[in-house]
């Protein structure tokens, strides 16, 4: 009998009908190959996805039945610059198939995407896909499986061949073989005994695994005197320790045969926790109660927005998933998005909001397709289109019991993106093309840096592109991209006296001030001291603000290169006023000119340049490199630390250096490396770089 199934309306009675899975790999790894395989297998006439970059660097969401069960599956985003898209994977999935090319090994982005998981407490089950690549070994692959995630790591179905002859596998505990080779449905040969040799590296540490994950010391006793369990408790501890995340079971897949395919169907359906297994986010209810959220359809509403998509003339369409209640269409609910609770800081991109807002449709994906429904119950991943004050991460809650749940963790977005419209049109149109993609994508920022630049701040290269080609294809915005300006700053490094004068005789009413200034610089971070040591009335008191005012206006200028004046102490000492031609203008311009006059010898004045403090984590073995790479970029280093096979390292680096760091890093360390920055202060910029920057204005 064939396991495909018609495509229809699949009605979803209770949470335990369903199972929420998200498929993990890294770009290269055949994640969405597999992903297509899953659907061939039980979706009739599904042909695939067109894969562009849009498709690539987004959640991704289809549905398939198998047996009685409902699967929402979810592919995530393989490439490190689309990780909170993964996040959000992970959020709305009960469990994942953790996938690794068995020809390609294991590098530092494999191992960042598990930690990933486990940080989540995600079961797994890890695929092995190009099991048919030429000189490929199962053994060998799967130790070098568990020398990077650890001991959990056990084989439960080997493949019969090899390369492009693997025809099958057989079932490590169950010794049933199911065969590909031949075209149309595989074929499960019952209690075949004929491939035992493959098995007797693997059966005996598995079974044991299973006794030690079940803590039952009579049976390991009864075991290791020669008595074996049977198949079916052991399969039943199996699927236990699958889904609670302590076993994480290993199945070879090859592409072209499809081989694994079943395999990985029967895990999802017998292995892999239901909505009620799984714990869900806790609620805060508004009163700030922190009560916990059941995937009960008679509960309270709460639901959570996994992510956004916007279209031009469609709208926005919100995927989301349903920890809790009944979401019927065309209600009312409440919409929160609360992130200054959960960060301790206000979002200026995202702000606080509540809202109320009538749902549309309720779609349910069938296959690839959506189509409405009156309901949808917890567990479920539904989409709703329309949704006009709903952002990725906030809640939907009953309107009479209203809630926030956290967000996942977002990524800092750390590459700089400078841009400017390319013509008058676009100029008109770039701000809301700007908002409609903060919208979508949470982990995109928008700033205004030096000299008014806009800058998007975002995850990496394939990010920054995506987003330009967004605003170009989706929204029609032609933009520049241009070299991020460095906030410098000027300053003094040695004492001045200056003279200011503002004398304008040219008949009529004139204009007449005088002021005598002294200029010290002031330590890092000392910003602007303003000191009034005018004696006898040589500057009226009416004046004093105006020379203070106009030496903050000529600050902000800058005097050398254009750029804003910091750390200074201004003492007005002396002057000269007329009882007539003085005025509030000339000595806002006397006290401006006074400042120039002091700056005119270049070797008193001094550009400062902005310093981050850097916090790299990356893998032990690329420590000394990284390092190299930091002494390159005048980096000073503050110490070192290891964690788990990670080193930890602490600098004080240049911002100018740091504007590509994001992506240079995962060069340096694999795939391994990730940084934090945060603002530390100013310090002098090397002459020969100040120079340049000099030159430049």
């Amino acid at each position: 009998m064939s396991s495909k199934v018609n495509n229809p309306m699949i009605q979803v009675n209770s949470p335990d009908d369903v199972r929420n899975v998200v498929l993990i790999g890294n770009a290269g790894s055949g994640k969405t190959s597999l992903f297509e395989q899953l659907l061939r297998a039980r979706v009739p006439g599904y042909r695939g996805e067109k894969d562009d970059a849009e498709r690539l660097s987004q959640l991704y969401l289809a549905s398939l039945q198998t047996g009685d069960v409902f699967v929402n599956l979810l592919d995530a985003p393989g490439h490190p610059d689309f990780v909170g898209e993964l996040r959000a994977g992970i959020r709305a999935a009960d469990a994942a198939i953790f996938v690794l090319s068995a020809a390609d090994g294991i590098d530092g982005a494999a191992r960042a995407l598990w930690e990933e998981c486990a940080e989540a407490d995600l079961p797994r089950v890890i695929a092995l896909t190009k099991m048919d690549a030429a000189h490929t070994d199962f053994d060998t692959v799967v130790e070098e499986v568990k020398d990077a995630f650890g001991e959990g790591v056990f084989p439960i179905h080997v493949p019969v061949g090899s390369g492009t002859e693997i025809d099958g596998t057989v079932g490590v505990l169950s010794r049933r073989f199911r065969d590909y080779s031949a075209s149309g449905e595989p074929v499960l040969h019952e209690g075949d005994a004929g491939h035992d040799d493959l098995l007797e590296e693997h059966r005996g540490p598995l079974i044991e695994g299973l006794i030690q994950e079940a803590e039952d010391d009579d049976l390991m006793e009864s075991y290791l005197g020669g008595e074996e369990p049977t198949r079916e408790y052991l399969v039943h501890d199996l699927m236990k320790a699958t889904a609670t995340a302590r076993l994480f079971p290993v199945v070879p897949v090859t592409t072209v045969k499809g081989v694994g395919t079943e395999e990985l169907l029967s895990l999802i359906a017998q292995g892999f926790p239901t909505p009620s297994l799984h714990p869900n986010p806790e609620v805060t209810r508004l009163n700030g109660d922190v009560e916990a959220s059941v995937s009960d359809p008679a509960a309270p509403l709460v639901a959570q927005v996994i992510r956004t998509t916007t279209d031009p003339f469609a709208g926005r369409l919100s995927m989301v998933r349903i920890f809790s209640g009944t979401l019927h269409a065309d209600e009312t609910v409440h919409v929160s998005g609360h992130r200054s609770h959960f960060l301790g800081k206000e979002d200026g991109a995202h702000p606080d909001h509540d809202n109320e807002e009538r749902i549309g449709q309720v779609q349910q994906a069938v296959g690839t397709e959506l189509k409405p429904k009156a309901s949808a119950i917890a567990g479920e991943i539904v989409m709703l289109p329309k949704l006009t004050t709903a952002e990725t991460g906030d809640t939907i809650s009953a309107k009479d019991s209203p809630g926030v749940v956290p967000n996942w963790k977002m990524p800092e977005p750390l590459l700089p993106l400078a841009i400017r419209a390319a013509s008058r049109n676009d100029e008109d149109k770039l701000s809301g093309a700007l908002q409609r993609l903060a919208v979508e994508d949470t982990t995109v920022r928008l700033a205004r840096g030096a000299s008014d630049q806009l800058v998007l701040w975002t995850t990496g290269q394939a990010h920054a592109d995506l987003l330009l080609n967004r605003l170009r294809d989706r929204y029609g915005v032609n933009v520049v991209a241009e070299d991020v300006k460095i906030p410098l700053r000027e300053t003094f490094v040695a004492k001045a006296d200056a003279l200011g004068r503002h004398v304008k005789q040219s008949g009529g009413h004139g204009q007449y001030a005088v002021c005598n200034i002294t200029i010290e610089p002031l330590e890092r971070g000392g910003g602007f001291e303003f000191v009034d040591k005018v004696v006898g009335g040589a500057v009226p008191r009416q004046f004093i603000p105006s020379v203070e005012k106009g030496v903050k206006s000529q600050l902000e200028k800058g005097v050398i290169a254009g750029y804003p004046m910091v750390d200074v102490k201004v003492t007005l000492y002396d002057g000269k006023s007329h009882s007539v031609d003085s005025s509030d203008m000339a000595f806002q311009l006397a006290g401006a000119a006074a400042l120039k006059e002091a700056a005119s010898d270049r070797s008193r004045v001094a550009l400062l340049e902005p310093i981050d403090e850097v916090t790299i984590t990356v893998g032990e073995e690329y420590m000394g490199a990284v390092m190299t790479d930091l002494s390159g970029r005048r980096g000073q280093m503050l110490g070192t630390d290891s964690v788990d096979r990670k080193a930890i390292i602490r600098a004080l680096v240049p911002q100018a250096e740091l504007s590509r760091y994001s992506v240079d890093l995962r060069g340096i360390g694999h795939g391994s490396g990730t940084f934090t920055r945060e603002f530390h202060g100013y310090e002098l910029l090397p002459q020969n770089l100040a120079d340049k920057y000099a030159a430049k204005e």
